[in-house]
């Protein structure tokens, strides 16, 4: 028998809980006061670049009931029906409309990870537009299934459980098939190498040849400046990002 979801009667911590972002951990391992590490990552076979965009963390969770959470990083902030929801960052503006359009999710628990971008969302804003217009990009979608012994964990463990990856995403061509399906453009894809470079001195180089600027300006005034990119493997095993400030930060202390 199908676990019977209700949303007004769900607890709404745990919901927040299991559909929360992970972090992302950097290639290169920070060390003491942001410093920069040797040890990496480990990718094993292509890795697929894509670019990191500097906005806000936003999730637009599909519920098998018919309804849809929007949710930002950290909380969640407006459900389908509320005549109030909470205004932080802009996100449910910007995408209470989109949300009501996609179809619900069957039987489980669709959370779509969006980066909205540009307005007065972050001091990077500048970087996209001139004229403060607000976009985003889809960079990831996971799958739960299995609610019912979700909703029976406590909070404490849901955050352990999603730490230690028990969250199921999509791989990159069910990504892109999503995305196709939803009307979403995905975060861009720079390139697919077999293997990254190893030393902080390279990575910074390749990360400053391969995103020399962002894909994603709103319009022609923006600066133009990305943020980093994101290393993932096909099946997304392996995840990393590399941002052009935390190599910059490492170069100048090096030098000092």
């Amino acid at each position: 028998m199908s676990y019977d979801f209700v949303l007004r009667s769900c607890d709404l911590n745990k919901l927040n809980s299991m559909t929360k972002y992970p972090s992302i951990p950097t290639y290169h391992a920070l060390g003491d006061r942001g410093a920069l590490l040797e040890e990496t990552v480990i990718f094993d076979g292509e890795v697929i670049l894509t670019e990191k965009v500097d906005g806000t963390n936003s999730r637009i969770i599909l519920l098998p009931d018919g309804n849809f959470v929007l949710g930002s990083r950290e909380e969640l902030l407006f459900a389908k029906g509320d005549l109030i929801g909470n205004p932080a960052l802009g996100i449910v503006d910007s995408l209470k409309g989109v949300a009501s359009c996609l179809p619900q999710s069957q039987g489980c628990i669709t959370v779509a990870y969006l980066e909205l971008y540009g307005g007065k969302i972050t001091s990077a804003s500048k970087q996209y537009t001139s004229e403060q217009r607000v976009g985003w990009r889809l960079f990831d979608v996971a799958v739960l299934t299995d609610i019912e012994t979700l909703f029976d964990k406590s909070t404490k463990q849901l955050s352990a459980w999603r730490d230690n990856g028990g969250q199921m995403f999509l791989d990159e061509a069910q990504l892109s098939k999503t995305a196709e399906d939803y009307g979403f453009e995905l975060t861009p894809r720079l390139a697919t190498v077999a293997a990254l470079p190893t030393s902080i001195q390279e990575a910074h180089e390749f990360l400053k040849s391969i995103l020399p600027k962002t894909n994603v300006a709103l319009d022609e005034g923006a600066n133009g400046r990305g943020e980093g990119i994101v290393a993932r493997t096909n099946s997304r095993s392996a995840i990393a990002k590399l941002r052009f400030e935390d190599y910059e930060r490492h170069a100048q202390r090096r030098n000092q």
